[in-house]
């Protein structure tokens, strides 16, 4: 697979193609709504398959759902018989297809002129009744609630939910690529194929999530957006961001020792901070019944000394920023981190749980 014709190359999914394609060293013959004859007979030529994007999802006249989504399918099969090619054909439908509706009758009969010229030509056709997309360079205001949430959210502009419990049928655009690029690649038995992974929501849980995404940026809380939906939803509403809001500043506490900040709160898994001290200055200098703590010196250098508080046990323990080494704080512990260099330290600091200051969890005790 050296080269792919790609029609509705300059729509949202069709970016996303593009993108991926290009990674892979997949050379792209864009078919766009102003291509003529001779631009779809020279891009079917040299293409080795076909992912056909093309479509009108919402247009002004209601004649175009008939105009582009058949018409367009059309010529697609038309021009494969001309040339006498026998590609493999990736087309996009939608789940809208079983519905009685323009929209969904027009993509109904897209997919019966494909799978006739599929018969006439022999060409492999994989068609993919796609639910709802979602993702970056979705188009706000149009037909993905997802994309105008995040795009609202993300300005802190209102938002309209006539129904919360409406359900959404969701997939993710990088989901989709991936599906789409391995299709072509692995040419499996053409007929209808699925999308995965598939997720189910209602329009108030998807509205609920984003809103958080913005609430916690402003407390400085990050939530679980390393799986799943909410992994997709975070990336998703993260590319909404206008770019002044690209960066956002952090409190930083300083004093003769150096300064101290609070990078990232998690609920569930601690928090990030990152601390400096000046040559010669100790830090520290207590212990913790029940938190522990990763200290991590990304520039200078440091020796970390400890003391059993009940049997006086010491240790010590020297890092710098040439050699990473993580130091582990240990419950019952006293510990202090002193700056033996020349330079400034600087140090990065996860902590196993947020700090609460009505409960602490620090007790000053010196360690030698």
């Amino acid at each position: 697979m050296k080269t792919v014709a790609v029609t509705g190359a300059d729509g949202f999914v069709g970016r996303n193609v593009v993108v991926r394609l290009g990674e892979l060293g997949i050379a792209v013959v864009p078919i766009l709504r102003t291509s003529n004859e001779l631009e779809w007979l020279s891009a079917l030529s040299i293409a080795d398959g076909v992912i056909h994007l093309a479509a009108a999802n919402r247009p002004a006249d209601t004649d175009d759902f008939e105009k582009i989504n058949v018409g367009v399918s059309e010529q697609l099969g038309a021009t494969l018989r001309d040339l006498g090619r026998s590609l493999p054909v990736i087309y996009a439908s939608t789940t809208k297809a079983e519905e009685d509706s323009d929209y969904g009758r027009s993509k109904r009969a897209a997919e019966e002129t494909l799978q006739l010229a599929a018969k006439e030509s022999g060409n492999p056709l994989y068609i993919y009744r796609l639910p709802n997309v979602f993702g970056k360079w979705a188009r706000p205001n149009y037909n993905s609630a997802v994309a105008t949430f995040c795009h609202n959210i993300a300005r802190d502009l209102p938002i309209t939910i006539h129904d919360p419990s409406s359900p959404l049928t969701l997939v993710y655009i990088d989901d989709v690529v991936t599906d789409f690029v391995n299709t072509l690649l692995n040419c499996p038995s053409p007929g209808f194929l699925q999308v995965s992974p598939i997720y189910q929501a209602t329009v108030g849980d998807i509205a609920r999530t984003i809103e958080g995404f913005r609430n916690d940026r402003k407390d400085n809380l990050i939530a679980n957006v390393g799986v799943d939906l909410t992994r997709a939803l975070y990336a998703t509403y993260v590319s909404a961001l206008p770019v002044e809001e690209f960066s956002y500043p952090i409190a930083s506490h300083s004093d003769p020792r150096g300064a101290f900040s609070e990078m990232l709160k998690t609920r569930e898994a601690g928090q990030f901070s990152y601390f400096t001290a000046h040559p010669g200055v100790t830090r520290g200098g207590h212990y913790h019944h029940t938190k522990t703590e990763k200290f991590l010196v990304v520039h200078g250098k440091a020796r970390f000394r400890f003391r059993h508080i009940l049997t006086d046990e010491k240790h010590e323990i020297f890092t710098s920023g040439e050699e990473p080494v993580v130091v582990e704080t240990i419950p019952g512990w006293s510990h202090d981190i002193c700056n033996v260099g020349d330079d400034v330290l600087v140090s990065l600091l996860w902590a196993n749980e947020l700090f609460d200051r009505d409960k602490p969890d620090t007790i000053a005790k010196e360690v030698f």
